[in-house]
């Protein structure tokens, strides 16, 4: 009996470690040590973009149409194409965006592609979904600076509007309805057939040499300790600065301090939701305040503050060349 009880324990021990230890379970992860993989194994931590879900039509076209409707906007001069632009990206190229009247917004503006598979949104997490993260820009005084009842007002005067979200929802034309339709058009934002998703997929000559020994330092480094998953990122929150200070003779503002803004935990200053990478050659300058203006610069800045690490110059070039690999296309209907 007290093998069987001991067994019990051994076993709980055991499940509550790999438990414990899901990167989407802890709001700060961290770093782990990964089993080395060769190079003909699969790859469990790094896993192929899923096709895009299946959604209403209906509603998809209705939220592309809202998504480029500078309606939105208080003095109808932006939309959400406005930063989130398909030629760079799902990004605007900016170290920050521009709202209304010109107003500089506070943080870089991450890419909407890929975004419905991220596990929370913003920068500093405080949307739980795409439907919840309508509400903020729209009503960001530095960014749309409108509200629902005006953007409501608006497009109930547009008959083919009204007309539309009768078709695609039972109520009608509401704030509710409004965010869903975006949020069902940047669901469909998958960028599909990335040359290492074939990779991944067996297609061992969509890559070449440089682009997998870069995969093979960004595993080995410990980067994929983060940046794991469909996404390689958007799964989990980490502090910015685990082995180096990053905001050290700088000065803060209150952006810099991410998920404390949330929860008011001295443990999450200066914690951010780990970007996806998924197309991050195309969505330059990077990092929440738009600091490192190039890839090779960001890969080097993240070695020497998240690993510890001073990276060489072709570590830099091997990652960055991988990377680029993670580049994908829009489905031909969203092109």
């Amino acid at each position: 009996m007290k093998k069987f009880f001991g067994f019990l324990s051994l076993l709980a021990l055991i499940l509550g470690a790999a438990w414990f230890s899901r990167p989407d379970r802890a709001p700060v992860a961290a770093l782990a040590p990964l089993l080395p993989l060769a190079e003909g194994e699969g790859l469990d931590a790094i896993r192929p973009l899923p096709p895009p879900p299946s959604l209403p039509p209906e509603r998809v076209a209705l939220g592309e149409r809202l998504f480029s409707d500078p309606r939105l906007s208080a003095d109808q001069s932006l939309a959400c194409v406005s930063c989130h632009r398909f030629d760079l990206g799902g990004a605007d190229g900016r170290v920050v965006s521009l709202g209304v009247g010109g107003a500089a917004g506070a943080v870089n503006a991450p890419t909407v592609f890929n975004s419905g598979l991220q596990f929370a949104q913003f920068w500093d997490g405080r949307a739980r979904d795409l439907r919840e993260q309508v509400a903020g820009p729209l009503h960001n005084p530095v960014e749309m600076a409108s509200s629902w009842p005006q953007v409501i007002e608006r497009l109930q005067a547009d008959a083919e509007i009204r007309r539309d979200f009768a078709r695609a929802y039972p109520d009608g034309l509401n704030a509710a309805n409004i965010a869903d339709a975006i949020a069902s058009f940047e669901q469909s934002l998958v960028t599909v057939d990335a040359p290492f998703d074939r990779f991944l997929r067996g297609e061992r000559e969509a890559i070449g040499e440089l682009e997998l020994e870069g995969y093979h330092r960004f595993r080995d480094f410990g980067c994929i300790s983060c940046h794991q998953g469909v996404l390689l990122g958007g799964n989990m929150f980490q502090k910015f600065g685990v082995l180096g200070d990053y905001f050290a003779g700088r000065p803060l503002n209150p952006a810099d301090l991410g998920r404390y803004n949330v929860t008011g935990r001295d443990e999450d200053r200066h914690v951010f939701k780990v970007p996806g990478l998924r197309n991050v050659a195309l969505t330059a300058p990077y990092f929440h305040d738009g600091s490192a203006a190039t890839l090779a610069t960001a890969v080097a800045v993240m070695g020497r503050y998240q690993l510890g690490r001073d990276l060489q110059p072709d570590d830099v070039e091997a990652i960055v060349a991988f990377l680029g690999t993670l580049t994908g296309k829009l489905p031909e209907q969203r092109r």
